[in-house]
């Protein structure tokens, strides 16, 4: 079957303007946020290629992806329970996609080629000097911002360094970096240019939990119908002939998926609120109160209840708020270096009658999280054990890591058991970086 080319009717209403302005603050934060220092790092990195991320200031690395599965599972019980209460809102508020294709495209597309009809019949019509002029600026313009994006994409990824090296170094010294801005330059161009509602309709997994995470209860853009039907054109001569919907259909023409809300909550709607300003012009002309179409749950247009909360809701608020302490928490506890201590394998223990003294081998692993280089120095919590290590390096690389191993020596006499625990800070300074413990081995006669 072919597909249905839709041309959305521009509304400029409130809230068009409430999601412009948000729009444009999300635009201005995508756009900066991998040009931002914050703690001497970017502020936003996903570097996978150096298993490097940043987020706000903080670095994290492999060692660290237990707090990246909870990060995610909170995010993934936030979403749920946001679409719980307020459905799709996400998607035509905050989607990146949304964002692009309404605020930036849509935009320059009008601009170019004028409103829905114009639009339509310049498609439709022949091929003249005007269209092919219109569409050449136009396709250049949405190749344009699409290099932009993508550049943006790949600061996210490789870093802004990287990137200025990628754009100011000779092509032939990045092959690969220059091949991936041409491929992602490709894909949102084609993204935005051809796909467009297909992304939200057919690709994106999100619209079709909908059907899964919402109910009757849920806030989203709905038509009410106990007011609206039934539709016709206005009767001033029989009051309450017919209802406040006139079907004038243009909360259909201006719909940037095409379907008819008016027809119930779908998959395909993006909760945009284009439709609700439609609308709303509509009745503020007739003299109707506004909101035939608005956020509104099923129970509030059948049973005329006010909203409230559903037990899933306070559900999911009792999972996400556990979720959070436990991530909280962990962040807290996060150490900048992070220690894996080990017996060195083959030994047990090493006994010095020379100074009635007996010794473990231990290798450590000091892994830096921060991104400065530290200077390190073991200590035993027991105050009777002395370390000597085997060519120790005195400093841990920034966002490395270091392999030492060291002897620890206790007096043979204050032995009280054959394996026994003892516990170790890691200092810098008087600064304290971490703690550990381990188990230490020697003979013991009762």
């Amino acid at each position: 079957m072919k597909r249905q080319w839709i041309y959305p009717k521009h509304i400029s209403g409130t809230l068009f303007k409430y999601r412009s302005a948000i729009g444009a603050i999300l635009l201005v934060l995508l756009f900066g946020a991998p040009f931002i220092t914050l703690n001497g790092e970017q502020l936003v990195l996903l570097d996978v290629l150096h298993r490097k991320f940043v987020f706000f200031g903080l670095v994290f690395w492999p060692q660290d992806f237990y707090l990246f599965v909870l990060a995610l599972l909170v995010f993934i019980i936030f979403i749920v329970l946001f679409t719980v209460i307020f459905g799709r809102v996400f998607c035509g508020w905050a989607c990146p996609q949304t964002i692009f294709m309404e605020m930036v495209f849509r935009r320059i597309e009008i601009w170019i080629e004028g409103d829905h009809n114009q639009r339509k019949k310049l498609d439709e019509g022949p091929v003249t000097l005007e269209k092919v002029i219109k569409k050449t600026l136009k396709h250049f313009l949405f190749l344009a911002i699409s290099f932009l994006i993508s550049n943006t994409f790949l600061a996210y990824i490789i870093g802004r360094k990287a990137l200025f090296d990628l754009i100011t170094d000779p092509v032939d010294q990045h092959i690969g970096g220059f091949a991936a801005i041409c491929i992602f330059t490709l894909v949102f161009y084609l993204v935005f240019s051809r796909m467009r509602e297909l992304v939200c309709t057919v690709v994106c997994p999100y619209g079709r939990l909908q059907s899964v995470l919402l109910d009757n209860q849920s806030i989203v853009v709905a038509y009410d119908y106990s007011r609206g039907e039934p539709r016709g054109r206005l009767n001033k001569a029989i009051p309450g002939a017919t209802g406040d919907c006139v079907d004038c259909k243009l909360c259909v023409q201006v719909c940037p998926t095409g379907i008819d809300i008016r027809n119930g909550t779908q998959l395909e709607c993006i909760n945009c609120t284009a439709c609700i300003d439609a609308c709303d012009m509509v009745m503020q002309k007739i003299n109707k109160p506004l909101r035939l179409i608005g956020f509104q749950s099923e129970e509030s247009i059948r049973e005329k209840k006010p909203f409230r909360l559903s037990k899933r809701v306070y559900g999911y608020s009792g999972i996400l708020l556990l979720l959070l302490s436990v991530l909280t928490y962990l962040l807290l506890a996060r150490t900048p270096v992070e220690t894996t201590i080990l017996r060195a394998s083959g030994t047990l223990y090493q006994l010095n009658p020379e100074d009635g003294t007996v010794s473990n081998l231990y290798t450590a692993e000091l892994v830096n999280k921060t991104n400065e280089p530290v200077k390190y120095e073991i200590r035993p919590d027991d105050p009777d054990a002395r370390i000597r290590y085997i060519g120790k390096q005195a400093v841990i690389p920034g966002g490395g890591s270091l392999k030492v191993t060291f002897f620890v020596i206790l007096p043979q006499k204050k032995i009280r058991q054959y394996k026994s625990g003892i516990s170790f800070s890691l200092l810098s300074g008087s600064r304290t970086l971490d703690n550990f413990k381990t188990t230490f081995i020697a003979p013991f006669d009762l």
